[in-house]
């Protein structure tokens, strides 16, 4: 909100020119031409067994996909995505395929440069959206049983598409207006642009047989025992609500806020110039949200914008790729430097004050030096948690997150999960999506009796 108070501590909208916002916040990577899309897909050796599908979360068939770009079927292409990620559009947006399939990549040792698997994933799905043409994918005969697929995130999505297609009835939840999750809610703009997450929901939903309910949050609008009594089975799909706290004195101040909420602010407003950031930003944290919130608060005009983080480069959860992305943007990444204390002045943020650290005997201590970071605004990134009350307390945990087998299955009868929430996972787009998959396989077989 840009109010008096917010001017007076230096956070304000409108920093650039208009014309500013649609060129900062347009396509941060623009896709694949034809031509381009062609050389690239020539370059792939079209291995057997080959590694990179290995490497693939969702297991795609890539060297398969990208021949049939070479022949230029980019229906075909798309065709082998979809049928392994259902999401695939959005994951070769946003998957870190360079420690994934392109890690994997036998170019790599021959010439020290993968095939651009993502870019050319990108090129086969956006081919395809824009001229879907006849559906891919038949629901098959109805079956007569009913799911409850609870959080309309990427695993949500691809649990409920999974069960459509084999022709079970699905009743899909969200406490937000729009389906997507954190693909809609969670991604920087500049990944996502032209509202293609919600392109890509709207196909995802024309299998049919998935009937939305938004604004539907488990444990006020309805509850697991509900679910339960009223469906054949249930998918969560929750995500993580919680937010970590820094663990420090924090002032009741202006310009302290959540970088989750900061960039769901982001993705859902109509008009950029609108929106307030601070003339000098620090984002504490070093995750992938920790970068898009530090990027986008310098597109939208913040003078100096540093991420702060207790460790050093390699042991930020944010790939290095993402690393090199924010500090090509103007942002500085402030290693071994942990917070001690927002600083604030009349009602309003002034600092943070960090504890230097080091890595000794394998253990990270402080130095006994400190330090201070001038900032009007403070994102904390450091990480989100798992809310078990609106599920309750009869499904275990294993660190936190909800215990599942290998399948999904957790400790209730007739409830899987998957996503975030569920325990042991990397909280990646694309894993979760193959957590959704492989529940659905397991929920079909389950309610035929196998």
């Amino acid at each position: 909100m840009d109010t008096p108070a917010s001017h007076a501590c230096g956070i304000h909208a409108a920093r650039l020119n208009l014309a500013d916002y649609a060129t900062r916040f347009g396509d941060a990577h623009p896709p694949l031409t034809r031509p381009q899309a062609l050389i690239e897909a020539e370059r792939c050796y079209y291995c057997h067994d080959a590694p990179c599908a290995t490497a693939c979360p969702t297991g795609i068939d890539i060297p398969s996909f990208i021949h049939r770009i070479a022949q230029d079927n980019n229906r075909g292409a798309a065709r082998a995505i979809l049928e392994a990620n259902p999401l695939g559009g959005m994951c070769a947006r946003v998957c870190p395929t360079e420690v994934l399939c392109e890690q994997a990549c036998v170019r790599n040792t021959n010439e020290d440069k993968p095939v651009e698997i993502g870019s050319l994933q990108r090129y086969a799905t956006d081919a395809f959206f824009a001229k879907p043409e006849a559906p891919l994918f038949q629901r098959a005969a109805p079956t007569g049983k009913r799911i409850a697929v609870v959080g309309a995130g990427p695993a949500g999505l691809a649990c409920a598409h999974g069960l459509a297609v084999r022709g079970h009835d699905v009743v899909l939840f969200d406490a937000r207006p729009k389906l997507g999750g954190l693909n809609e809610y969670g991604l920087a703009s500049y990944k996502t642009a032209g509202n293609f997450a919600q392109k890509e929901v709207e196909w995802l939903l024309s299998v049919g047989g998935i009937e939305v309910r938004t604004r539907q949050l488990l444990g006020r609008d309805m509850t697991l025992d509900s679910l339960l009594a009223s469906h054949d089975a249930v998918f969560l799909g929750v995500g993580l609500s919680g937010v970590n706290a820094l663990g420090i004195a924090e002032p009741t101040a202006s310009g302290v806020r959540n970088a989750v909420d900061f960039i769901a602010e982001l993705r859902q407003a109509s008009d950029l110039s609108t929106l307030p950031v601070g003339r000098s930003v620090v984002v504490i944290g070093g995750g992938m949200t920790a970068v898009d919130a530090a990027v986008q608060a310098r597109k939208l005009g913040a003078e100096e914008v540093t991420i702060a983080y207790r460790r050093g480069a390699e042991s930020m959860s944010a790939s290095h790729v993402e690393q090199e992305w924010a500090q090509t943007n103007g942002v500085t990444i402030r290693h071994f430097a942990a917070p001690k204390e927002v600083l604030s002045a009349d009602g309003a943020v002034t600092g943070v004050r960090f504890a230097a650290t080091a890595v000794e005997g394998g253990r990270l201590v402080e130095t006994g030096e400190s330090f201070v970071i001038p900032a009007d605004m403070v994102l904390k990134a450091i990480g989100q948690t798992y809310v078990p009350e609106p599920v309750g307390q009869a499904i275990a945990l294993t660190g936190g997150r909800i215990a599942t087998d290998a399948d999904g299955r957790t400790s209730l009868a007739r409830v899987w999960a998957g996503g975030d929430c569920r325990a042991g996972g990397r909280d990646l787009t694309v894993e979760a999506v193959e957590h959704g998959k492989v529940a659905a396989v397991s929920i079909h077989a389950g309610l035929q009796g196998a």
